[in-house]
């Protein structure tokens, strides 16, 4: 996991994100325990108040939970984050062909061209 922030976006909201990515991406597998508050901050380089902020909104998605003196875990329920996986795929889709069309592309052609890329090296 690397860091690198937008100063128009909030940190915090841009952690979250991470921390979601991190968990949909197999990352942070299923019931791993995450690392600490301080060893995240650390790593993103930010306050440990902005990553506790930030854990906890993941914690409200459901994606990680705490266990009293343990720590935090990644959800066990892989439906949970299958969905957000499959939102943040029709997210970036919508990205996609929306950038596409504006640049004169129809999505035929913009499939064509995501496919024409698979095959040069």
């Amino acid at each position: 996991m690397s860091f690198e922030f937008d100063n128009n976006i909030p940190i915090y909201v841009q952690l979250v994100e991470y921390l979601k990515i991190s968990i949909i991406s197999g990352e942070f597998k299923l019931g791993e325990k995450i690392p600490s508050v301080r060893e995240l901050a650390i790593k993103a380089k930010v306050n440990p108040n902005t990553m506790q902020k930030a854990l906890i909104e993941v914690e409200n998605l459901n994606l990680i939970y705490t266990e009293r003196t343990n720590g935090k875990y990644v959800t066990n329920n892989k439906d949970i984050i299958d969905k957000f996986k499959e939102e943040y795929a029709s997210n970036l889709s919508k990205k996609y062909f929306s950038s596409m069309v504006s640049i004169g592309y129809t999505k035929e052609e913009a499939i064509k061209y995501l496919n024409n890329l698979g095959g040069k090296k």
